[in-house]
């Protein structure tokens, strides 16, 4: 199976929101569409799954074109839909069957993930039952422990716990494809932690997904290949380790115990920043960062960490927008 995005294209009037997006993913795993606010991410992410018209272009799954027809589909959306006053337990099992499941079966999935995602009192609240004089006679009938209570209302939940429904609804249809746009916004860490476990579970059962966020260590933790956007158009695109090498090895971080700014500025070096004896660097590459470390070690300083690697993919993404937008 295999998901093509060829030439998608969207205008607002005269506005070009989406300029010509291509990408394909031929195997399962995570895809990356990143790009500053407003750069048509979202808007892309919509056209592709038929919440929005296209002014061009066709989203192709297994060559046929891309529906709930075609493709089991899970979509969390960046802005959260759930109802306000409707109960949650109501709402996921109306979920759940809009997407194939009965009533039974749409329950026992609810059950899972209420677990997984640490929501169940929320879901399914109790109460502590009331103790009669009776209660604890000898033979007298057991009381129930905890008396159930309805399901909570979306409304009622803090945004981190609606988030968590969101994405149990995305994943109750057991989809092919998970769509996710910007799913960790508004976590804490604990929660941020369960919901990677969840990404991670979700990529070893050999499911295609497309994630679109801000946090790009995030990114960089799961995804093989990226698209960057900017003001509608593709800046950047390919594999994200092939996009590494090409940067090359050029960002250092340099630990002694004095101050050897001297000698960084003598070797050509850029310091990024310092703090304390320890620097963040840029050089040309591995030639000017050796010359370096040779130039310390013969004035008899020690170094306590020498650490030159590749650019991260939030400074690329720097590098590659941040100039766009200097002048603005």
């Amino acid at each position: 199976m295999s998901l093509v995005v060829s030439s998608l294209s969207k205008k607002f009037g005269t506005k070009t929101v989406v300029d010509n997006l291509s990408f394909e993913m031929k195997e399962p795993g995570v895809y990356a569409l990143l790009g500053t606010n407003g750069a048509g991410k979202t808007t892309a992410i919509r056209m592709m799954l038929g919440m929005l018209s296209r002014n061009s272009g066709e989203v192709l799954w297994g060559g046929l074109p891309l529906s709930t027809s075609t493709c089991n589909i899970g979509y969390l959306a960046e802005e959260r839909g759930l109802y306000p006053k409707y109960t949650l337990l109501d709402q996921l099992v109306y979920f759940a069957q809009l997407r194939g499941a009965d009533k039974a079966e749409a329950k026992r999935r609810i059950r899972y993930w209420s677990s997984r995602l640490d929501v169940d009192e929320y879901i399914y609240p109790t109460k502590p039952a009331r103790r009669t004089a009776f209660s604890g006679m000898r033979g007298a009938p057991g009381a129930p422990a905890e008396i159930p209570l309805p399901s909570r209302k979306a409304d009622q939940l803090s945004k981190g716990n609606q988030q968590k429904i969101q994405l149990m609804t995305a994943l109750l249809s057991d989809p092919e494809l998970i769509v996710l746009d910007e799913p960790m916004s508004g976590l804490d860490p604990v929660n941020t932690d369960l919901f990677k476990g969840i990404i991670r579970d979700e990529i070893a059962k050999g499911k295609y997904l497309i994630m679109s966020s801000h946090q790009m260590a995030t990114i960089e933790e799961f995804c093989t290949d990226i698209t960057i956007l900017d003001r509608s158009k593709t800046v950047l695109q390919g594999n994200l380790n092939a996009i590494k090498k090409q940067y090359g090895r050029v960002n250092l971080l340099l630990k002694t115990e004095c101050d050897i700014s001297g000698h960084i500025r003598e070797s050509g070096a850029t310091i990024v920043s310092e703090k304390e004896f320890e620097y963040y660097i840029k050089v040309t590459g591995e030639g000017q960062a050796n010359l370096l470390l040779g130039r310390l070690i013969g004035n008899g300083i020690t170094v306590i960490r020498f650490d030159l690697r590749e650019p991260s993919l939030h400074e690329i993404f720097v590098e590659v927008v941040g100039g766009n937008h200097e002048a603005e």
